[in-house]
């Protein structure tokens, strides 16, 4: 089973880096030129959806916290309203100003370098944990199919290097050509998980009645920790963050799209996509049936196919979840470069900056890998890290007008009063009931922005108010 699986994530990386030559020009590695055609930024915006979180997460929720696994369905498809309008509206103002990163568009708009500073701190910070997931998520998926914590290990680091090699040498070409065989690998692997799931339990939709009678709050809102008020409020907050495109790692994707009708398209059809969410999610429910109500939940899944299929299978979807963590894995270390090349480090020619990408790209998987090694709950990352970089939302909103209508101090102030109260409350472990975080922070965020832009605004009035009586006295007429 481990030779399989080793085999496999081999492949992925070969993946990668075949069938083009090195890409040397930042444009070029890292939005293609923006000349992506629709199915290719197709299934680079699909490797979002199905990701770790989807092999794990997802299925260990619905195990403890039954349909309210459903938020994640909610929030991806409710997100891609938003996006049919906002995607084609920044692809464009990026084309046209020459865009590579969500910093560069925050300091076009707002003419502020230290804002798309802030921006890109920000962005990087809180893009680690989710860094840190897909590595966790990779190393625990080889170590639930092959019972060996040593395997989880070294599969760990062996993805980590593939995933700098065929980063650094391909670009976001190579993203694309490992998504391709990620997301049919997926829809396999899920396929095939849930079938077996549900047979070995019995027949549907016979399960789910065997289900409601084994624990009938798993069809409620009502568990513990994942009521109605949590279901809602993150529901909403990643609604808001994924609309409004603030995952940094999310824009070269779309930048690099052929074209604003290209993301119309990918945002309709990816909305039927997220159906194929409801997969784990069964599994998750139906495996109350088969396994300890102890279990934790990250291992639901696994635990499950390990009781339905035989060994070799379990090795081949073992794989595929592989590649549901290399590829956003892939993305968001390259996320992470771009901001800190562009954005962070100043007056640096276009090829210091394409290496200073590529140093920052080690030295944050390398971190990443560091942290993921020491083992962390995935689904706790998950929402740190859509908590966080939600708080940006703001400050894309405002941009998307013709005009900037509010001031730069304002959307700052905000920004950073958000993104410390969801960092305090995470690290600091103060309860909030079942309010997410990051649903509480944005609301601080958007009332100490309009607080400091009505003070702004009250300054400036007061300013022209009394240059106005200065230059009356002096018997100038001033224009109403």
């Amino acid at each position: 089973m481990t030779a399989i699986i080793v085999v496999g994530i081999v492949l992925i990386g070969v993946i990668g880096i075949a069938g083009r030559r090195r890409e040397k020009g930042m444009s070029g590695w890292l939005v293609a030129g923006r000349k992506l055609p629709v199915w290719t930024s197709w299934f680079l915006q699909a490797g979002e959806s199905l990701t770790t979180f989807s092999f794990l997460g997802l299925a260990g929720l619905a195990f403890v916290g039954g349909v309210s696994a459903t938020y994640a369905v909610g929030y991806l498809t409710a997100c891609l309203a938003i996006q049919y309008f906002v995607s084609p509206r920044i692809r464009d103002i990026a084309a046209s100003r020459g865009y590579l990163t969500m910093a560069d568009f925050v300091k076009d708009r707002f003419r502020s370098r230290t804002l798309s500073v802030i921006v890109a701190i920000v962005g990087a910070l809180f893009l680690i944990p989710y860094l840190e997931l897909q590595l966790t998520g990779l190393g625990l998926i080889v170590q639930l199919a092959t019972g060996s914590a040593t395997a989880r290990g070294l599969s760990m680091v062996l993805a980590s290097a593939l995933v700098v090699v065929f980063v650094l040498w391909g670009g976001i070409r190579g993203i694309a050509r490992v998504a391709v065989f990620k997301d049919f690998g997926m829809l396999i692997a899920l396929l095939v998980v849930t079938v077996g799931v549900v047979a070995a339990a019995g027949s549907f939709p016979d399960v789910f009645a065997q289900v409601a009678r084994a624990n009938d709050t798993l069809f409620t809102t009502h568990m513990p920790g994942f009521d109605a008020i949590w279901w809602v409020s993150s529901v909403a907050i990643t609604t808001i963050g994924a609309g409004f495109q603030t995952f940094p790692h999310l824009w070269p994707p779309m930048l690099a799209a052929k074209s604003g009708s290209v993301l119309r398209s990918n945002a309709k059809w990816l909305a039927v996509y997220q159906l194929l969410l409801f997969l784990p999610i069964t599994v998750g429910m139906v495996a109350v049936l088969s396994i300890p109500k102890k279990t934790i939940p990250n291992q639901v899944l696994f635990t499950s196919a390990q009781h339905a299929l035989p060994e070799w299978l379990v090795a081949v979807v073992a794989v595929f979840g592989a590649a549901a963590a290399m590829v956003p894995a892939a993305a968001i270390s390259m996320g992470i470069g771009s901001l800190v090349a562009n954005n962070v480090t100043f007056r640096l020619s276009e090829r210091a900056k394409f290496i200073v990408t590529r140093v920052v790209i080690v030295v944050a998987m390398v971190l990443a890998l560091a942290f993921g090694l020491l083992k962390s709950d995935i689904g706790a990352l998950l929402l740190l890290t859509y908590g966080g970089l939600a708080q940006m939302a703001p400050a894309i909103a405002t941009g998307l007008g013709r005009r900037v209508r509010v001031s730069t101090v304002a959307v700052a102030s905000g920004l950073v009063a958000g993104t410390l109260f969801v960092a305090v409350v995470t690290f600091g472990n103060i309860p909030l009931g079942s309010w997410d975080s990051g649903f509480v922070g944005l609301g601080i965020n958007v009332v100490v922005l309009g607080l400091v832009e009505a003070i702004a605004r009250g300054t400036r009035g007061s300013r022209v108010d009394v240059e106005a009586a200065e230059l009356a006295a002096e018997g100038i007429e001033v224009a109403s």
